[in-house]
C-alpha cells in the first residue's frame, strides 16, 4: 500500500491527519503540484483526473478521493472510529463531512483558483483547460462566509463538529479553516465557538501531520 501526497496541498492533508489519528504508516510519494508534476505522463498512469491523494492498495486498486481513501481504511482498521460507531452516527458523520467539503472546501478553492495567476487555465482540477470566471472569487468568498456563520453555530453545543467525538467531520473542518488563509480570509472574531474547537483539534498531534 502506498499514498502518492503533495505535502503543500490541503486534500491529502486531511488523509495525512487521518493516518495519524489511526497511528497507520503508509509508504508516501510525493507529488509535487508546484512544478505540475500532477500532468506528467509517469502520474497520469496513477491518476488520469491528475489531482492527489491517491491510495493504491496492496492489490494494485487505486482510491483517488479522501472519502474513498477513508472509508476503505476505516474498513481495515475500524479502531480508534472516526466515521461514527453506530450506522446513524455514520450517517451523521458522512452528512457532516459532505456539507463541510462542499461549502468550506470547495467555497475556498473556487476563490482560489479563479484568481490565482498560476491556475488561469486551470480553475477546476482535472484534464480539462478551463479559464477562471473573476465572478466566482467575490461569490466564492461569501460562501467562505456564510460557512463559518454555520459552523459557528453548529458547534455551539458541541465539543466536536458530529458530537462528543472526534471523527474525519472535525478533520475536513480543520483543513478547511486552515485553507481558507490562502484566500486572506479567517473565521470572524466573534466566532469564539469555532476558535475554542480550533484551538483544541489543532492541539492534537496528528493536526501536524
Amino acid at each position: 500500500m502506498k499514498l502518492y501526497d503533495c505535502a503543500t496541498a490541503p486534500s491529502p492533508r486531511r488523509v495525512r491527519i487521518y493516518l495519524a489519528e489511526k497511528g497507520l504508516d503508509i509508504p508516501v510519494i510525493q507529488v509535487d503540484l508546484a512544478s505540475r508534476a500532477q500532468h506528467d505522463d509517469e502520474f497520469l498512469q496513477i491518476n488520469p483526473h491528475r489531482t492527489v491523494p491517491v491510495l493504491e492498495t496492496d492489490d494494485g486498486a487505486r482510491l483517488v478521493s479522501t472519502a474513498g481513501i477513508c472509508q476503505y481504511l476505516e474498513q481495515l482498521h475500524p479502531e480508534p472510529p472516526l466515521i461514527g460507531r453506530t450506522a446513524l452516527e455514520r450517517g451523521q458523520v458522512i452528512d457532516l463531512d459532505s456539507r463541510i467539503e462542499f461549502e468550506g472546501m470547495h467555497a475556498i478553492a473556487e476563490a482560489f483558483r479563479n484568481k490565482a495567476r498560476s491556475y488561469a487555465n486551470n480553475a477546476l482540477t482535472g484534464p480539462h483547460p478551463y479559464a477562471q470566471i473573476p465572478q466566482l472569487v467575490d461569490r466564492g468568498r461569501e460562501r467562505v462566509g456564510h460557512f463559518f456563520e454555520w459552523l459557528n453555530e453548529h458547534l455551539a453545543d458541541r465539543e466536536f463538529v458530529a458530537g462528543d467525538h472526534y471523527s474525519i467531520a472535525d478533520i475536513s473542518a480543520l483543513v478547511a479553516v486552515d485553507f481558507s488563509a490562502w484566500i486572506k480570509m479567517s473565521p470572524p472574531e466573534g466566532a469564539t465557538e469555532i476558535a475554542r474547537w480550533h484551538q483544541q483539534v489543532s492541539a492534537r498531534p496528528s493536526a501536524k501531520a
